[in-house]
């Protein structure tokens, strides 16, 4: 390696404990690469401009503005509208696959993937658990197509646009276009979705843990009311979903009085009928979020704030309650407390009958629609031993979801076309998503990954130590030195080492210190950087070998019931194969 100054040396030194520390403690990759940056700034490698750069650039915040584009698309049920007539009834898990890995890659293409895989795990879940299917073959898959899909357009991965705005920040050569990498994501997402289709049930895992467990035991009894003009009527059971729901079964039908027990799949849906559901606390919440379906209790409708803007509660009915004894009904719990019951519990049992008409016991789980003031102003009452909300089960405006997906459209058309940059696209996208009303500003605020974010921008700061302290052109040089006066070796060793870095590290970090690196390397042998670019984006992007390697990847570990050597088994030789592909393509479309 040629001699390098202090300062390199320092930034190579910092660089090498930061990928020690990422690939080798629980720490999160954001406090790692900040603290990495923090170092350097002390030691004066970098000075504070050069360091925080990264936080002002373009490609981050187009990054942080997507996600509250994904905010109104999930809020709007968008994503279980479009997903449900592809993912249709599968009759093996091949076909199973066939159905979701293409759709997946198609929609990633368009939507950043981390939160299409985000939007996506429980909608998988309860389809596998739905026709039987193992999840933990359903769920792996989902990410490696998300991360081939993205591949194929610059907002498919954080990285293409990361690596976009390095691109444009530098000069040298054209920034790439919205489609210019599909002509080399295009055919490595054809292959690798072959691949994983084909070598699927010998290489994925089979476990038993992967289908979703519920988070409690508690069992209610809900009513829901088909709507007037929805798509389910005239469907029958089975052809609306309704049949085989995770943690949740359709106990009876009421239609004009009449009351239709064991219900079977063939039965039709008709406007007006109550459907009554048993299950758990989860798959309640989720049952609230099926297009067509409203509570079937008129007290819903009068309370004051808009259903979108409100949560579900669950409260246990205290010793000291005032409405102890009293049915629902006689309490009037929602002028009370402007919250309404929709379903109760005694002892983790449903209570069956009307809910108006249950009699509260000291102890009952009341499970309350209500808005999140109620959450504040009745914590520490008297009234209820415990409150506690539950999570992302608010009900959805699935009147907006047409509007939403018309924006996001609007968004890919607008950034495609060229008419305006990518970043301009999103931001009047996101800001149509709130005048819209598709999402509030909150929930627009807790969809974006702020972690994510941080990391993007430190590990830029990173590259920039690697740069300036020249750091990158002497390990360039060593590294032209194993490749000889060969481009297309080079190429291929700047793949294997950026796939590595992606391994073991977070994917943004692995294209921002790889890009130095080999804009040092075409220069060093007098050749176009422009295949190293598109090599860059491909094999930072493209990982399958472990969980860490990729967001996706970890984002369905845990619900997957997955191991360390899952990803191993199937993720190397589709790494190896795609890295084949990559290399032997990019000097071809983009010459040397």
């Amino acid at each position: 390696m040629p001699l390098m100054p202090l300062e390199a040396w320092l930034a190579v030194t910092v660089v090498l404990f930061v990928l020690i520390a990422l690939a080798g403690t629980r720490l999160e990759p954001d406090v790692i690469l900040l603290s990495g940056v923090t170092v350097l700034l002390l030691l004066g490698v970098l000075t504070p401009e050069t360091a925080f750069a990264g936080f002002a650039s373009p490609a981050l915040i187009t990054i942080g503005v997507l996600y509250v584009v994904v905010a109104g698309v999930t809020d709007t049920g968008a994503m279980r509208l479009l997903a449900a007539p592809v993912l249709g009834r599968p009759s093996s898990e091949r076909a199973a696959l066939w159905r979701l890995m293409p759709a997946v890659s198609a929609m990633s293409a368009f939507l950043n993937n981390t939160p299409v895989v985000a939007m996506l795990v429980p909608v998988v879940q309860d389809w596998a658990a739905r026709h039987k299917l193992p999840a933990s073959r359903l769920l792996l898959p989902l990410s490696y197509a998300s991360i081939l899909g993205g591949t194929c357009t610059l907002i498919g991965t954080s990285t293409n646009l990361l690596v976009s705005g390095l691109v444009a920040a530098d000069g040298s050569i054209a920034a790439p276009g919205f489609f210019d990498v599909a002509w080399l994501g295009l055919p490595c997402a054809l292959i690798g979705i072959g691949f994983v289709i084909l070598t699927g049930p010998w290489l994925l895992p089979k476990r038993r843990q992967s289908v979703r467990e519920p988070a409690d035991i508690r069992e209610y009894s809900v009513e829901m009311l088909v709507e007037e003009g929805s798509e389910l009527v005239g469907k029958n059971v089975g052809q609306a979903g309704l049949r085989q729901l995770s943690g949740l079964y359709l106990a009876e039908i009421e239609r004009q009085g009449k009351v239709l027990a064991a219900v079977g799949p063939l039965e039709e849906l008709h406007a007006g009928d109550r459907l009554i559901f048993v299950g758990n606390t989860e798959s309640v919440a989720d049952l609230y979020k099926i297009r067509g379906l409203v509570p079937a209790q008129d007290q819903v409708f009068k309370l004051s704030s808009p259903r979108h803007e409100r949560v579900m509660v669950e409260a246990v009915v205290s010793p000291s309650s005032p409405f102890l004894g009293k049915t629902i009904r006689e309490a009037r719990f929602r002028t009370h407390y402007q919250g309404v019951v929709i379903a109760a519990a005694r002892g983790g049992r449903r209570l069956p009958g009307k809910v108006g008409d249950i009699v509260t016991d000291v102890g009952d789980t009341l499970l309350i629609e209500a808005r999140p003031a109620f959450l504040e102003r009745y914590r520490h009452s008297r009234d209820f031993l415990l409150i506690s909300a539950l999570e992302e089960a608010s009900p959805l405006r699935h009147e907006r979801s047409w509007v939403a997906i018309a924006i996001l459209l609007g968004m890919v058309l607008a950034a495609a076309s060229g008419l305006v940059p990518m970043s301009v696209a999103a931001l009047v996208a996101a800001a149509l998503m709130l005048i819209t009303r598709c999402t509030s500003t909150h929930k627009a605020r807790r969809q974006i990954d702020w972690s994510v974010l941080v990391t993007i921008g430190a590990a830029i700061g990173l590259g920039r130590a690697l740069e300036d302290s020249g750091a990158a052109a002497a390990l360039a040089g060593a590294w032209i030195g194993v490749g000889g006066d060969n481009p297309w070796l080079a190429l291929l060793m700047v793949y294997l080492l950026t796939s590595l870095f992606t391994e073991v590290i977070t994917n943004n970090a692995a294209a921002v210190m790889m890009f130095t690196i080999a804009k040092a390397t075409a220069a060093g042998l007098s050749v176009s950087f422009t295949p190293f670019v598109f090599v860059i984006m491909m094999a930072a992007s493209a990982s399958f070998a472990t969980p860490i390697g990729y967001q996706t990847n970890l984002m369905v570990y845990g619900p997957g019931g997955y191991r360390f050597s899952d990803y191993l088994k199937i993720g190397i030789p589709l790494n190896l194969l795609l890295a084949l592909v990559a290399v032997a393509l990019a000097p071809l479309i983009w010459p040397f």
